[in-house]
């Protein structure tokens, strides 16, 4: 064999022992996370606010479109589906009817819906009052004016929803529009 083609053989070695080393590390480190996943529940513990499940869901102010103030740390004891939405979003438009619906069923759940309309987002209040009466709405439209809540909860896409449990804490982020099954999957495994 010519000393090129040896250098080649050689080369070819040493990338394939490259590439057996990283795959073999790979499979090892997915191996240790499973056997840590695999029936082990774990107590969500965090203390801190943020979107993760377990983490304490970051409080926030608004007016309402009837004029109220609400906290959603008031709304502790309840479970809460923080839903974000839009008048110009098919999507949320579709899920609105779906939500009241499921709101009316669910007077004895303990569960409570707040709508938070992405309102520098929207078309304007006038409108978000329209679609509210032709819908009949009955739970509580908190409006985002300055777009700091959406922006908190990274309602990028929506309708956006955070499923928060009765210590205040998100359980489960939903992006897309829900029917009823799903909210009452979602509040159904929920504390």
């Amino acid at each position: 064999m010519s000393k090129k083609m040896i250098g080649l053989l050689l080369i070819a070695v040493m990338i394939s022992l490259t590439i057996v080393g990283v795959v073999k590390n790979n499979i090892e480190k997915n191996e240790s996370l499973e056997t840590l996943s695999v029936g082990t529940d774990v107590d969500f513990l965090a203390t801190e606010e943020g979107l993760a499940p377990g983490e304490v869901a970051p409080d926030f102010e608004l007016t309402t479109l009837s004029g109220e103030t609400v906290k959603l740390s008031d709304y502790k004891g309840k479970k809460v589906i923080l839903n974000f939405w839009a008048t110009w979003c098919p999507p949320c438009i579709a899920e609105m009817p779906l939500m009241q619906n499921y709101y009316e069923n669910a007077q004895e759940e303990n569960v409570e819906i707040l709508a938070v309309n992405l309102t520098t987002e929207d078309r304007g209040i006038h409108k978000v009052e329209e679609f509210v009466k032709s819908n009949n709405l009955t739970f509580p439209i908190p409006m985002d004016l300055k777009g700091d809540i959406g922006s908190t909860y990274q309602a990028v896409t929506i309708p956006t929803s955070y499923m928060i449990d009765t210590q205040g804490r998100v359980q489960k982020k939903h992006i897309g529009p829900m029917d009823e099954k799903v909210m009452i999957d979602y509040i159904a495994n929920m504390d």
